[in-house]
């Protein structure tokens, strides 16, 4: 792995090489119609910096840490040209379920969330029966809860679930060590438990696996300050990785797959495939599946697509000062 300190271009330089950009939805995702991120032209490639607004400076410093490391020094070498990804399907009524899934060209595995905040246990079932009827009996079904259930909330849920042949639950409960006891109540189903928050929102990203509390973990490049730190929870955790997104752009993704290539083992379909819940795109080529698949090819801005969705004054005002602030936490850490 790759050794070399993170470079730590000023704030001004960064600023000249940004482009903040706001996103459209087809549907409403985490609770946003709209996602707002800054794609920055590095001088080793598009990189991207997008934090969601609620995150405080400390959480999204994280973010602004790997988007340097991805704009301003080599990725490493992959070892795969190409990585499968899933369909991602968002907490909308069953009927829409098909609509949602025709987004995802060839994909064989869907992740489903649940738990969504207004909604109760019967839709969840109702959506998680649609996408399989969807799927087939051969397709992979994934839920995630993005930690909205309680323990016996949690219990309860994957036993009305558990007919839908899951390929496992992802962040059932908020804590470890709910997580632990609910994989101790479950075992005898067979339904797996992933960890997502748990390692990206960690003060220690290991403490998960050290506990027992998952079978394998969800990681994402940006969360976790880049793709070399990334890499370094997965061997240190020695539990099988599922890449994922945060809802990013099609830049965004481009690392999230640079980070899926690199690992020596890739057993599960990547949740990369998220620029098709997206009405537009920044970048040649888009990130959306074919047959499945996404190319490692990096990605570039195309400024005709980011004039489109290009935000307000206002808005870029607010991430150049953000982007202040959070150098400033990078800088100090030094």
């Amino acid at each position: 792995m790759d050794a070399h300190p993170l470079p730590l271009p000023s704030p001004a330089e960064i600023a000249e090489r940004a482009h903040v950009v706001a996103l459209p939805l087809a549907t409403r995702f985490r609770g946003v119609d709209v996602r707002e991120a800054m794609l920055i032209e590095g001088p080793a490639g598009w990189t991207e910096f997008s934090p969601f607004t609620e995150y405080d400076d400390a959480e999204a410093s994280v973010w602004l840490a790997a988007a340097i490391e991805d704009g301003w020094m080599p990725r490493p070498q992959p070892r795969r040209d190409r990585v499968p990804v899933n369909a991602t399907v968002p907490a909308v009524a069953a009927d829409r379920v098909a609509d949602v899934l025709a987004r995802f060209d060839g994909c064989r595995t869907a992740k489903v969330k649940v738990a969504e905040r207004g909604q109760v246990l019967a839709d969840d079932v109702a959506r998680v029966r649609a996408v399989r009827e969807a799927m087939g009996p051969e397709g992979r079904v994934r839920i995630d809860a993005n930690g909205g259930w309680n323990l016996d909330e949690a219990e309860h849920a994957l036993h009305a679930l558990a007919e839908f042949d899951l390929e496992y639950a992802e962040q059932p409960c908020a804590s470890v060590e709910e997580l632990a006891e609910l994989r101790r109540r479950v075992r005898y189903m067979g339904i797996p438990i992933a960890a997502d928050e748990s390692v990206r929102k960690a003060d220690d990203p290991l403490a998960v696996a050290r506990a027992g509390a998952a079978d394998l973990l969800v990681i994402k490049a940006q969360p976790l300050g880049g793709v070399r730190r990334a890499l370094a929870v997965v061997a240190e955790a020695g539990l099988p990785a599922v890449v994922s997104s945060a809802l990013d752009t099609s830049i965004g993704l481009s690392m999230g797959v640079a980070l899926a290539a690199s690992l020596p083992e890739l057993d599960y379909d990547c949740g990369l495939g998220t620029a098709s819940l997206f009405t537009a795109d920044v970048a040649v080529p888009a990130l959306r599946p074919a047959s499945g698949m996404l190319s490692t090819a990096r990605p570039v801005g195309d400024p005709d697509a980011i004039a489109v969705v290009t935000a307000a004054p206002e808005r870029r005002r607010w991430w150049l000062e953000r982007l202040e602030r959070c150098h400033g936490i990078l800088a100090s850490a030094r």
